[in-house]
């Protein structure tokens, strides 16, 4: 059976049986959120993500010192988002487990290389993308559905741009996210029948972001294409950035937990679950479509694509914003 296939099929099943293994412990052990539901579908779907791992890819060369360092970060973010879905860390506490594991990544190789603008602020732009982007999906697991969604989706897409750039190792990992991520989504629907935890959303967010710097998106002269992975995180980034500016706006702390999030102003003006879920995926197909466009088309016409995701981004951020 050819790689890809293979990958999927395995991937599938490996996280299918965790995830009802861990739902039994779950019930058993009393281990539950609120409304009795486990929450124990992130550690499935890491645990089941990082045996694939180990089981295809440390003997076949395919993988580099660079695709270590993502393992292991990415198993620092894990039991960190385990301890915290037990314990409640705070903010300063998670910060510093995701710093530790985004300065790993670095030390590995991995972080963007961007001409001209030196090593120091290329680490720089690291640890704000990486952090960012885990604390980003986080911020969408409000909602059943949503976070574990957008990361197939997102993850459609890098796996679309590795197979136009024939970038095996990027692929690959794409494709098990899919993979690990899919049979939990089919729990997570609603009504949800378990949680990803903060040990899921901070683990696929980290995994992603750090994913997404291996990715090659265009030559020197297509500039505007290196703006490809914001638009494949542009609904994270954009849920983010929207709930931010409306807790500042009403004088509270950006970290401070609230009912601003897209999603819950969804449920206010009356959609059900799954049609707010349906609509906000919708978004983020968009935003994904919009990007793998991206990084084939010239300048003018990626600067064009920019400006289409960018106004609609605005035009639902404004006529969300007027909802109370």
């Amino acid at each position: 059976m050819p790689l890809y296939p293979l990958l999927f099929c395995a991937g599938f099943l490996a996280s299918l049986a965790l995830l009802f293994f861990f739902q039994k412990l779950a019930l058993r052990y009393n281990i539950l959120a609120k409304g009795g539901i486990p929450s124990v579908g992130g550690v499935a779907i890491g645990l089941s993500f990082l045996a694939l791992y180990f089981a295809f890819f440390p003997k076949s060369g395919l993988f580099a010192k660079e695709a270590a360092g993502i393992i292991a970060a990415s198993l620092i973010i894990l039991l960190s988002g385990i301890i915290d879905d037990f314990v409640e860390l705070s903010v300063p506490a998670k910060f510093l487990f995701q710093f530790a594991a985004c300065s790993l990544l670095i030390f590995c190789g991995v972080r963007t290389r961007i001409v001209y603008i030196g090593d120091l602020a290329n680490i720089i732009i690291t640890l704000v993308w990486v952090i960012g982007i885990t604390n980003a999906l986080n911020h969408l697991d409000v909602l059943d559905g949503l976070a574990a969604g957008s990361t197939v989706i997102a993850n459609l897409a890098f796996f679309s741009i590795a197979m136009l750039n024939a970038d095996i190792r990027s692929a690959v990992l794409s494709l098990l996210l899919i993979a690990v991520t899919l049979p939990f989504l089919l729990f997570n629907l609603p009504p949800a029948k378990m949680y990803m935890g903060n040990a899921g959303s901070h683990f696929l967010g980290f995994l992603m972001s750090a994913c997404a710097l291996l990715i090659s998106y265009a030559p020197l002269e297509r500039k505007v294409a290196l703006l490809t992975p914001l638009l494949i995180f542009g609904f994270p980034i954009f849920d983010t950035a929207f709930l931010i500016f409306m807790r500042l706006k009403k004088g509270r702390s950006a970290f401070k937990k609230s009912d601003d999030h897209l999603a819950l102003r969804f449920l206010k003006l009356g959609y059900s679950r799954p049609k707010a879920l349906f609509f906000m995926l919708l978004l983020s197909l968009f935003l994904s479509f919009c990007a793998v466009f991206l990084c084939r088309v010239p300048n003018p016409v990626g600067i064009i694509i920019v400006a289409l995701a960018g106004s609609v981004s605005l035009l639902v951020s404004y006529r969300m914003s007027k909802v109370y």
